[in-house]
């Protein structure tokens, strides 16, 4: 256990930074905890940090401490709206790296008006559980190398991104996928979130864009969401990717809030 003194500009109890365990830390004054920060490795291997306070003083403290144990660089979310969180980490050295819209999207077929909207010819869709995992695979890998020679992967979703070693999480329980008889060609993650079930990817061979079958795999997706009696599920999009944001758009989808992802090199 480690510790270090610092004094609070709030004219209360000195405050005394703890390292409580392995990348957790914890603010006391007078024997109270005042404060908390903790470091999670992400599956890429990024280091994510948070930071819970209600004084900013007790929060640059902390951040201090923790930027003093840890190697560079260092990631953060926060809601854009925040602008008072935002402000303690920018205090801190952190710079926004990209923002994701999170949108709120009905399942409901009457209101995304996919009910009708079935896969191009030759392609079918497998159901969410249902993929076999070699073919499942084989797509993750190829959609990878597409994406990395193209707009690469700062784009993408935390949870998909190649992990240091190389390997990449993939688990067939979370896909749907579009199938013809040779191979896959599409996909989307839903991540099943109990209150809200989260859309975390929608992806198409290259070779296959511009033939519905990512409006196809959404449809199958809400569907079975609605037929569950789940009425939104959410989904986060890069600002960049505006092909993706005129998809859910198109479905009656509605941007509820943004996060920003921050950085300190």
């Amino acid at each position: 256990m480690d510790s270090a003194h610092f004094t609070s500009d709030t004219g209360e109890q000195p405050v005394v930074i703890t390292r409580v365990a392995q990348r957790h830390w914890h603010a006391l004054a007078d024997d109270r905890v005042v404060g908390r920060g903790n470091a999670a490795d992400r599956p890429d291997g990024r280091i994510f940090l948070s930071i819970d306070s209600w004084h900013g003083a007790v929060f640059d403290q902390l951040a201090d401490a923790m930027l003093a144990d840890l190697p560079t660089p260092l990631y953060t979310v926060v809601d854009e709206a925040d602008l008072d969180l935002t402000s303690h980490w920018e205090r801190a050295g952190f710079t926004s790296r990209r923002r994701e819209w999170e949108y709120v999207v009905p399942t409901d077929p009457r209101v995304t008006g996919l009910g009708s909207v079935l896969p191009p010819a030759g392609v079918t869709i497998v159901a969410l559980g249902d993929a076999a995992e070699r073919p499942l695979r084989e797509l993750d890998r190829a959609i990878r190398d597409e994406v990395a020679a193209t707009v690469g992967w700062q784009a993408m979703p935390a949870e998909v991104l190649p992990r240091p070693d190389g390997t990449t999480p993939l688990d067939p329980l979370k896909y749907a996928v579009a199938a013809q008889p040779d191979r896959y060609v599409g996909l989307v993650r839903l991540a099943p979130v109990t209150r809200q079930p989260r859309i975390g990817l929608i992806a198409v061979r290259a070779d296959q864009h511009r033939r519905g079958i990512a409006r196809a795999l959404l449809a199958h997706v809400l569907g079975s969401l609605h037929r569950r009696g789940v009425e939104t599920a959410s989904a986060d999009v890069h600002e960049s990717n505006g092909a993706a944001m005129a998809l859910f758009e198109g479905v009656g989808a509605r941007r509820a809030s943004s996060n920003l992802e921050l950085v300190r090199r």
